[in-house]
């Protein structure tokens, strides 16, 4: 089956100066994904391991500095982002943002931010097919319809989320890109906008790509597991597999965070040290060295590959954790 997205050897770098010398921080460092159809895929790691930034670059909305990014086979990750916009292939392609109030504009009502991207991506013919299309939009995210009027100041967090995904899902797409989507929510309209996307997950034929720092929501929502430090992927697998018997350290130091009632703080594992910095990073070290407890003479002296370990399984790591 071709993937409906393929991400290869992609690299993202932000120019900073450093002591009146320019330097290059690696946001994301030679990444491989892939997402297949009716896929969904978690994206997880700490705050700053370069997960939205390559949500930005799979959605086209920044540049990568090299690599590819195939959609449906065909290469897309060349076209320049003006053309692409204008291109059929960005409706098929669509995010959701981390905060619902600052992705939506206050000059436009509900029913106007969902319409817009029909406006420019599908150009409906009458005013008739563009409310159709709008309705609907808002009927399967269950957004009522005298909302539809209102502006963004007069709706509730959840409803502005809903609004956030109706405007995704009206051109209908084949990926939809969601950054941390819930993060700016309480716990209860969390609760609505998760069952949301896991209906529309199951119901239709759009693949999911969910990035999050919440492990429980990504466990409980996607299929598969995608773990990202320091730019890099380092570690995928089934989402079942990955929480049951992680195979990367950073990976298994990451799950035994997540909050159990009955476990006791000290008996969590402890990540000693400081992360490196993404800033001209050693090319011959691991990035996880001064940090990993499985690390070896080796790690410091030869970066390690993401590599298959087992059937559907990759870890990027010399010395993988045994099941």
């Amino acid at each position: 089956m071709t993937p409906l997205l393929q991400a290869s050897r992609l690299v993202k770098t932000f120019a900073i100066s450093r002591g009146g010398r320019q330097s290059r921080l690696r946001a994301v460092d030679d990444v491989d994904l892939i997402i297949a159809p009716g896929e969904a895929v978690g994206l997880v790691g700490e705050s700053g391991c370069g997960k939205s930034t390559l949500a930005r670059l799979l959605a086209r909305l920044i540049e990568r500095d090299s690599g590819d990014i195939r959609l449906d086979g065909a290469e897309i990750g060349g076209v320049s982002l003006e053309r692409f916009t204008a291109s059929p292939d960005r409706r098929r392609i669509q995010m959701v943002f981390q905060d619902p109030t600052d992705s939506l504009n206050p000059r436009f009502s509900a029913f106007d931010a969902i319409a817009d991207p029909v406006r420019v991506l599908i150009k409906p013919r009458s005013r008739a097919e563009l409310e159709s299309r709008v309705f609907a939009a808002a009927d399967r995210v269950g957004l009522a319809r005298e909302v539809l009027p209102r502006f963004p100041h007069q709706l509730s967090g959840g409803q502005k989320a809903r609004v956030g995904i109706a405007r995704a899902m009206v051109v209908e797409p084949k990926l939809l890109i969601l950054d941390e989507p819930t993060s700016a929510l309480d716990v209860s309209a969390q609760a609505n906008v998760l069952k949301l996307l896991a209906r529309l997950s199951h119901e239709s034929a759009v693949s999911l790509l969910f990035v999050s720092h919440d492990l429980n929501v990504v466990r409980l929502l996607c299929d598969r597991v995608a773990v990202m430090y320091l730019g890099k992927i380092v570690e995928t697998g089934r989402a079942s597999e990955v929480f049951s018997a992680p195979r990367h350290p950073y990976t298994r130091a990451l799950i035994s965070a997540i909050p159990r009632i009955g476990v006791r703080d000290d008996a969590r594992e402890r990540l000693d040290g400081e992360p490196r910095s993404p800033i001209d990073p050693d090319p011959r070290a691991c990035g996880f060295h001064g940090r990993c407890v499985r690390q070896r003479e080796m790690c410091a002296r030869e970066p390690p590959e993401l590599r298959t370990i087992a059937p559907a399984r990759e870890a990027r790591c010399h010395f993988p954790v045994e099941t």
